[in-house]
């Protein structure tokens, strides 16, 4: 375990003394203002850029006989974004907003989380630069990948598992390239306890993530954007990797989830791709969460209470095509998978879903569509399993 911290502590020291790296799309504080509503001071001493997006969205639950169980219409997200620069272009700043009831995560805190992302920016050249404040850890590339960004109505059952999501503290990014082949580093220290916390414990978290682009960059960052909207001319590759250590995670996801009873040390391992060629877009990522302790925890003045961490496994897969006319066809297989001491009281998650997209103004205004099927297999025989049909419809607004 002791290497494993020296491993993403070097990754991240790296990030910080190196050279201001090519950032995840969703956190890329914009300071050009070719999006959204720009305002700069007189003396260029200032610049704030302001974004907003709605998504809203009608989901329909059958049971195999197609009887409507029951039906989700909300707004999915609803979000306000304010990025831009300070004195210079090397000091930015980036903050995001939430308003819907479950960008908020007001179901497992119970309080109105409208801070999502809170950061601040030091570029010290083209190849590296520093973050402070509230933000995306650099895991898994699903979430990483802006939720304006996906072909899909949401992320997949693995990302809702497994992801490490937002967390506070100390972020670096370096990019280059060896031998013609681009490469990113990314590493991050924080508290691992998630967004929006009063306090912590002395546990931290360690966050490091290596991406290979052998052929070379996407057009428009296109790696970090599901589909292939640009029709890249050559085929274009991302390969990456990374693992996290939680010390003494307080949730059952990690970072997100409802408290658990006592803390756990979390550790997780992931792995993605794409792949995009002339409307192809081929996408794949695995993780794994493991623990040395066991998952479950117990309340101490009352025995039967009972909270676990949720330890397993998942893997993503999406293909799809887009039209010249953007007109696109996607599919998706994603399952979860729980570890095996889980199995008596938790089962096997999988999905495969058909969705068909209409981009107007790329990903800043579409329609989409997606019909599914879930499966939900039970590993305990006094528990029974559940299938289930999906049909989804959701339009989304941005500037």
């Amino acid at each position: 375990m002791t290497k494993v911290f020296t491993i993403v502590l070097a990754l991240t020291i790296l990030g910080l003394n190196c050279a201001l790296a090519q950032t995840e799309v969703d956190e890329r504080a914009m300071i050009s203002f070719h999006k959204g509503l720009g305002f700069n001071a007189p003396d260029s001493t200032f610049g704030l850029n302001i974004r907003l997006r709605v998504q809203s969205r009608a989901l329909f639950n059958f049971d195999e006989q197609f009887n409507t169980e029951d039906i989700e219409g909300r707004i999915s997200r609803l979000r306000l974004r304010f990025d831009g620069y300070i004195l210079s272009e090397k000091l930015t700043y980036y903050l995001q907003l939430s308003f819907s009831r479950g960008d908020q995560d007001w179901d497992n805190t119970h309080i109105p989380n409208v801070v999502r992302d809170a950061m601040v920016y030091y570029r010290f050249n083209p190849k590296i630069y520093i973050g402070f404040g509230q933000g995306k850890l650099p895991g898994n590339r699903e979430r990483i990948i802006s939720s304006g960004q996906q072909q899909f109505y949401d992320r997949s059952v693995v990302n809702a598992n497994y992801t490490l999501d937002r967390d506070f503290g100390l972020f670096g990014y370096y990019n280059n390239n060896a031998g013609g082949i681009h490469f990113n580093i990314k590493g991050a220290i924080s508290t691992g306890d998630g967004r929006n916390q009063l306090k912590t414990d002395n546990g931290l978290m360690y966050t490091g993530r290596l991406e290979v682009l052998p052929l070379g960059k996407f057009k428009k960052d296109g790696d970090f954007s599901e589909g292939d909207l640009e029709f890249e001319a050559t085929p274009k590759l991302s390969i990456a990797g990374g693992y996290s250590v939680n010390q003494k995670a307080k949730r059952t996801r990690g970072t997100i989830g409802t408290e658990i009873y006592e803390s756990r040390d979390l550790s997780t391992f992931f792995a993605d791709m794409v792949l995009k060629y002339k409307g192809w877009a081929l996408s794949s990522e695995f993780i794994n969460r493991s623990s040395p302790q066991s998952a479950f925890t117990f309340n101490p003045e009352d025995s039967t209470q009972m909270a676990w961490v949720t330890k397993g496994h998942g893997l993503n897969t999406q293909l799809s095509y887009c039209l010249p006319n953007y007109w696109e066809f996607a599919l998706r297989y994603a399952y979860s998978e729980p570890d095996a001491e889980l199995r008596q009281l938790t089962m096997r998650d999988s999905y495969y879903i058909v969705g068909v997209n209409k981009y107007i103004r790329k990903h800043l205004t579409k329609v989409q569509a997606s019909f599914g099927y879930r499966s939900q297999e039970s590993y305990n025989s006094s528990i029974s399993g559940k299938n289930n049909f999906i049909l989804v419809f959701q339009v989304e607004l941005g500037i």
